[in-house]
């Protein structure tokens, strides 16, 4: 999973300086803004818009935190620290993730900040399950037709310059279209297909063998790319009895 990206506000400096070093020696946060106050957080979040957690002080001059966290993007979550902890039962109202009291350690914080990437986690894997669950097929023009292209069907791929030829179960002839390896392999669920070479995408449950650097597949043999081969066989391992 990329990095979680998150913005501080808190109008205490020494607080704010405190919590920026528990985020910059947390491998996967990454700091996008540290601010003084709501208002300034706010301005922030008008520039930027891929900002995923907030640690929020809740009593802040002018906006609170609270106040604040009501104005967030649907997809953030938030974390609030404060020194009231009357606040608690309103902080979870908001539906925060969870909740600090000041003064609280690394230890503390790790705990609120590894949740908060157990929650990510959990919503990546849903928004994949749910994409790959809805799309089976997809559209490619082919001398002057769209045609049809099921996951379940394709074999293989293979890149040349700007066009892709998809060899298919049951198709002696590859389906040719104009369109980049890379822009293909963005669209392909990655549980099904892998690239393994500069040139090659293929399709994980029709590997029949692996023989030396070579993939098998019904009578082709694919060559397996140095810079892919961990990944495949990182794959293969998990599927090993």
């Amino acid at each position: 999973m990329k990095k979680i990206t998150c913005l501080i506000a808190d109008d205490e400096p020494m607080a704010l300086n405190l919590i920026e070093s528990y985020v910059l020696k947390t491998p996967f946060l990454e700091l996008k803004a540290k601010c003084n106050s709501a208002i300034e957080a706010m301005q922030v979040l008008e520039e930027q818009n891929n900002i995923d957690l907030f640690f929020l002080d809740i009593q802040m001059p002018d906006l609170t935190g609270l106040e604040f966290s009501k104005l967030l993007p649907q997809n953030s979550r938030v974390i609030f620290t404060t020194a009231f902890d009357q606040y608690a039962i309103d902080g979870y109202k908001v539906n925060a993730l969870d909740y600090l009291l000041k003064p609280f350690d690394y230890n503390e914080f790790l705990n609120a900040a590894t949740k908060a990437r157990n929650y990510f986690e959990s919503q990546q894997t849903v928004s994949v399950a749910k994409q790959e669950r809805k799309q089976e097929f997809f559209f490619v023009k082919s001398e002057y037709k769209q045609i049809k292209i099921n996951f379940s069907e394709i074999l293989y791929i293979e890149g040349l310059k700007d066009y892709v030829k998809i060899y298919l179960k049951d198709n002696p002839k590859p389906i040719l279209t104009l369109m980049s390896l890379k822009k293909l392999e963005e669209e392909l669920p990655s549980a099904q297909f892998m690239r393994i070479h500069r040139s090659f995408i293929i399709g994980l449950d029709k590997i029949e063998a692996i023989e030396r650097n070579h993939i098998v597949i019904g009578k082709e043999q694919i060559a397996i790319a140095p810079n892919y081969k961990d990944s495949l066989m990182e794959y293969i391992g998990g599927k090993s009895l």
